[in-house]
């Protein structure tokens, strides 16, 4: 799970995630990173950390980190929140195999439609707006994947 900072968007999005396949007791490792390092080390922002408690996942033992370039190789899928940072993940690409595992997350809802989760950083509100995004983008991710486990 990528976003810019790690502190809003892939920090709900890896909670989400993890949250569902613990239920599903599916053997997934989950992480999320941003693509800048200004937030490196922090805790998830305060809203997302209040969004994701509302519905009982704990996302408070997460740190911001920057997303590397051994992430390809390490992860077997790289969920990007917007385009921008889709671009940004695909300049770490160095094969084509680490290209064709980042994808974005709402196109598992809307495939080809490259919507992007908005940025809620600058809007209190748009927590829950994202929140409800995500929740059914991992739901999508993981009926698309499950099949394969």
């Amino acid at each position: 799970m990528v976003c810019l900072g790690n502190i809003c968007r892939s920090p709900l999005a890896e909670g989400i995630m993890t949250h569902k396949v613990k239920q599903l007791n599916l053997n997934w490792q989950i992480d999320s990173a941003g693509t800048g390092a200004w937030h490196v080390g922090e805790l998830p922002d305060r809203r997302s950390i209040a969004t994701a408690r509302k519905y009982s996942i704990d996302i408070t033992g997460q740190r911001a980190r920057q997303l590397k370039p051994h992430d390809l190789d390490r992860f077997d899928l790289i969920l990007a929140m917007d385009s921008s940072n889709y671009q940004n993940i695909l300049r770490y690409a160095i094969s084509e195999d680490q290209k064709q595992k980042v994808h974005l997350i709402m196109n598992f809802v809307n495939p080809g439609r490259n919507q992007n989760v908005p940025d809620p950083y600058w809007d209190d509100n748009g927590f829950e707006q994202v929140f409800q995004m995500l929740d059914e983008a991992c739901d999508k991710v993981i009926e698309h994947f499950e099949v394969e486990v």
